[in-house]
């Protein structure tokens, strides 16, 4: 496995200096943001796509720092009701798979989208109950006529090009948890599978190896997010998990994310690595700051240190102990 970083907080560094201070650090891969919520600050998609002499030279910058690509990101909402809004998320995620594909990253990460809950509707509208009946109606309206005919046209795309597609599971999106990604992948093909973030689940209730577990037997972990999450169960205990306070009220909040090490231990992120490896994901952590208790590179310092501890290096040896008669 690899450390890597999604170089989105080192946005006002050009992407020479960032490279030099992650390689600093021992990072061996970055996640480039090619537009939507991660911006493109280093990897502007109007430079670089079709663009073979702009290609060429930020695959020698990368050479020359030694690192390589996990992942374009370009998070959205192509799904939503508004359809200039989804028009453009449309247009960015299939730039993002061409470009990808001319930068031989073969991966993007992305979000599912959330249509809204009808026809006539302008909001998107994310279903978290099954009663009164109009919600399952939504619901349905939502896969049935929006998400899946869209998803299965945009996964022969990705597949056409060869580059995988790692959706995020996230609240306020259809795909939020370990079900609802399998859903969509089944309806689609091989191409659709996650970007495994385990703090957008993990305060969901959802236990991570298990999700891990879940995901694995059927290949569906693409691309996995590194991020930390710090549940606080005197005010969840009246809040509940669903909390829409900001997320810069953290004394109030039921969870905040955190850097990694400072909401789980390094028993979890060890457990996290372990499943891993056993469902055969050999690929990169990329780190993914968003803790507001602290600086983005004091942030991502320490959760490259815990990662460093917590990945395996190496492949797996010969089991020589399973025929031994000690």
């Amino acid at each position: 496995m690899q450390v890597g970083v999604l170089t989105v907080p080192l946005g006002g560094q050009s992407l020479d200096e960032a490279l030099e201070y992650l390689t600093g650090l021992g990072v061996e891969m970055v996640e480039l943001g090619c537009g939507g919520d991660p911006g493109d600050d280093h990897l502007p998609m109007d430079e670089y796509l079709d663009d073979e002499e702009a290609q060429a030279e930020l695959q020698a910058l990368l050479d020359e720092h030694g690192v390589g690509i996990s992942a374009l990101a370009t998070h959205n909402n192509p799904l939503h009701p508004d359809e200039e809004r989804a028009e453009a998320a449309d247009e960015q995620l299939r730039n993002a798979i061409r470009l990808a594909d001319q930068l031989d990253a073969n991966t993007i990460t992305c979000f599912s989208g959330l249509p809204a809950g009808g026809p006539n509707d302008e909001v998107p509208n994310w279903v978290t109950a099954p009663w009164p009946n109009e919600h399952l109606d939504a619901l349905e309206y939502q896969w049935e006529e929006v998400a899946i005919p869209y998803w299965q046209d945009m996964a022969e795309f990705a597949d056409d090009h060869g580059v995988d597609v790692a959706i995020e599971m996230h609240p306020n999106f259809l795909v939020y948890n370990p079900p609802s990604m399998l859903k969509l992948r089944e309806a689609t093909n091989e191409r659709i599978g996650t970007n495994l973030d385990p703090a957008n689940i993990v305060w969901q209730g959802i236990d991570v190896p298990e999700a891990i577990r879940y995901l694995g037997e059927e290949d569906a972990i693409h691309h996995v997010h590194a991020k930390d999450l710090r549940t606080y169960e005197s005010n969840k205990d009246v809040t509940g998990a669903l909390d829409t306070k900001p997320y810069t009220e953290e004394i109030d909040r039921s969870w905040i994310f955190r850097s990694i090490g400072y909401g789980h231990d390094m028993d979890y992120w060890k457990d996290l690595v372990s499943t891993l490896r056993m469902v055969g994901y050999d690929g990169t952590l990329s780190v993914e700051h968003e803790d507001s208790l602290t600086s983005a590179r004091e942030g991502l310092e320490k959760a490259i240190g815990t990662l460093d501890e917590a990945i395996f290096e190496t492949q797996p040896g010969e089991a020589y102990w399973v025929d031994s008669d000690v």
